[in-house]
């Protein structure tokens, strides 16, 4: 989709910031309508992240308007809320290639443009790095300014205050925009606030506030008087108390889709020194009526008609893993009183749903805090309840000193259920499940599972939920075969393999979901085939045997191959003295970038084709 003059007028004079600082601010409104539109319609056409960008137009234009981006620096947390960003900084052209293979990247990305001054795919990291810069640019003394932007939603993250608490302390020159997009804008965020706001962010009150604290500062009960008073005051008025603790000068809440006030606050904060809080206060999918309604439905959107108002209604298909996941919860809740399941924040992406209704008692979600999600699970399991934490694979990579030092080292029967292990398509390299196989491998006490379809992932979870010791089932996102699973549960043999074809010469071992490319590239070469299911403990049998027999050996695996399922069974060869040509294949040592799951597959070769030309190359 390109771009219409005709459509978008004040839209196609503001290309870049330095085009759209040329506006007049009264064109500002009009400015933020067309590029609401133009979201819609883009997002609409293409599929992507939709409401989160609805609720940040204003908030984007003002940002561009008053700061000298990129000289200045702007950070987006979390980035799915930066398509207005991408809009306005030369890529409108090009955002109906967005999250597909070789187009726009999903989030901030700074290979892509300079604009994207930090690569932001997991949440609550825009302070910590905001601060860093803002060292760096006192340092260089150009008088640089540095904004953070993040959502309300990523300030549950222990991550955002410790770093809020090392800026208030240090005290340089940063401003940090709460977007807080979960409550309705109510009267009390209208005229008064926005009146309060100009008045504290305005040159008088700041110069009476400051020369007021230089006046009384040698003056003890009175300084210690005036600063409660203040601290009194402020909570009367705004919800600012905590952040003026943490050493920051509070700002809000103001109406965060009126442009014109945004501008007028940002302006003024522009001036001044140390750290800044400004509270805006926005509705997520503002300006479709439907995605206010529906924030959580309308995240992210496949492709729509808008003026159906509604999602196409998805096609029938196979249950997905995380449905099987969720299903196997609510399975096990109704005998299993003392089953505790955890979510860091993705109640539906991890198909919770139903068990969080069924079972709310039972349910958990921790928000944006995986640190805490496995610890609190660790506390759960040192008491005798049965902690299921469900988390992506991309998402427990925050949460590893937890993993080890108080699940894996205690040995608490804690299960891990790895979501969107391996690729996961779209969202890219932020989001890519490649590692969690070989930092979980080197931890002590680990169990780690890689179910090849749905009713293998169910016995797997059983069996981890049943093993007494910290466990872990990963799988992929995305629908598996479409098998009819069963209800009756029984906990696999620690460390057993199931031989699925006897071949010649060469044996695949497989490790996970990709078995049905093994199974085909082995049908046309003669080959054996092995589903491992267990990285840890390995099945150390069937690999003697296969040694023994075979002239080869090929790993095959949807995760890192340095570390990986293939470098524990090469460990393992070595450590029994057994020579042998090992080929492994997996995800290569780069990060993937985004593209769909079928297309990265092929790119890397890890489907049919590839495996066979591996193989080939390698063996002949």
């Amino acid at each position: 989709m390109s771009l219409d003059l005709t459509h978008y007028p004040t839209l196609a004079q503001a290309q870049t910031p330095d085009a759209l600082r040329q506006l007049e601010q009264d064109k500002l409104k009009d400015l933020a309508d067309e590029l609401r539109q133009y979201l819609l319609t883009s997002v609409s056409q293409t599929s992507g992240h939709f409401a989160s960008g609805l609720g940040t137009v204003e908030l984007t234009v003002a940002l561009h308007y008053v700061y000298n981006t990129p000289f200045d620096r702007l950070l987006w947390d979390v980035g799915h809320q930066a398509y207005p960003h991408k809009i306005l900084t030369g890529r409108a052209e090009q955002m109906s290639t967005i999250r597909q293979k070789e187009g726009l990247h999903p989030f901030p990305w700074p290979p892509e443009s300079e604009f994207d001054t930090f690569a932001v795919g997991h949440s609550s990291t825009s302070i910590s790095a905001a601060l860093g810069m803002a060292v760096a640019a006192e340092k260089e003394g150009k008088d640089r300014k540095v904004v953070a932007v993040i959502g309300d939603g990523a300030m549950t993250a222990g991550m955002a205050f410790e770093a809020l608490n090392h800026a208030g302390d240090i005290k340089k020159d940063m401003v940090v925009v709460l977007n807080d997009n979960e409550m309705s804008i109510s009267e009390n965020v209208g005229a008064l606030n926005s009146h309060l706001a100009r008045l504290l962010t305005g040159n008088f009150f700041n110069k009476i506030r400051d020369g007021g604290k230089k006046l009384l500062s040698n003056v003890p009960p009175i300084k210690e008087f005036a600063s409660r008073a203040e601290e009194h005051l402020k909570g009367m008025v705004v919800p600012g108390t905590i952040f003026e603790e943490l050493g920051f000068n509070y700002i809000g809440p103001i109406d965060g889709h009126d442009v014109n006030v945004m501008v007028d606050a940002l302006r003024n904060m522009r001036q001044f020194s140390g750290p800044h809080i400004l509270h805006v206060v926005t509705r997520k999918g503002k300006g479709y009526p439907q995605a206010e309604a529906d924030p959580i439905k309308f995240h992210a959107v496949p492709k729509f008609n808008p003026k159906e108002h509604a999602l196409p209604k998805a096609k029938a298909s196979t249950p997905t893993f995380s449905a099987i996941f969720g299903q196997w919860l609510c399975d096990m809740a109704a005998d299993d009183p003392k089953l505790m399941a955890i979510t860091p924040a993705m109640r539906e992406g991890s198909g919770m749903v139903k068990f969080s209704q069924q079972y709310p008692e039972q349910y958990f979600d921790v928000a944006i805090a995986e640190q805490h999600a496995v610890t609190f699970a660790g506390g759960l399991a040192k008491e005798g309840y049965h902690a299921v934490v469900a988390i992506y694979s991309t998402f427990l990579q925050r949460a590893y000193d937890q993993l080890i030092h108080d699940v894996a080292l205690q040995n608490l029967p804690v299960l891990f259920a790895i979501d969107r292990a391996g690729i996961v398509g779209a969202d890219g390299p932020t989001h890519q499940g490649a590692f969690d196989i070989a930092f979980l491998r080197c931890i002590p006490n680990m169990i780690i599972m890689t179910p090849s379809d749905e009713e293998e992932c169910r016995q797997m979870l059983f069996t981890g939920h049943k093993a007494g010791c910290p466990a872990s089932v990963r799988y992929p996102r995305g629908s598996g075969k479409g098998l009819k699973t069963s209800t009756d549960m029984k906990a696999i043999p620690l460390g057993q393999s199931r031989t699925l074809r006897e071949g010649k010469r060469l044996a695949i071992l497989n490790f996970g979901t990709l078995l049905p490319f093994a199974e085909k590239a082995a049908e046309q070469l003669n080959l054996t085939v092995v589903d491992m299911r267990f990285v840890k403990p390995l099945d150390t049998q069937i690999i003697d045997s296969l040694a023994a027999t075979h002239e080869g050996l090929i790993t095959l695996e949807d995760g890192c191959i340095k570390g990986g399922a293939g470098s524990a069974v090469s460990e393992y060869l070595h450590s029994a003295k057994t020579l042998i040509h090992t080929l492994h294949i997996g995800l290569p040592d780069s990060f993937v970038l985004q593209g769909t799951q079928e297309e990265m597959y092929q790119e890397l070769g890890l489907d049919s084709e590839g495996i066979i030309n591996q193989i080939n190359a390698f063996f002949n």
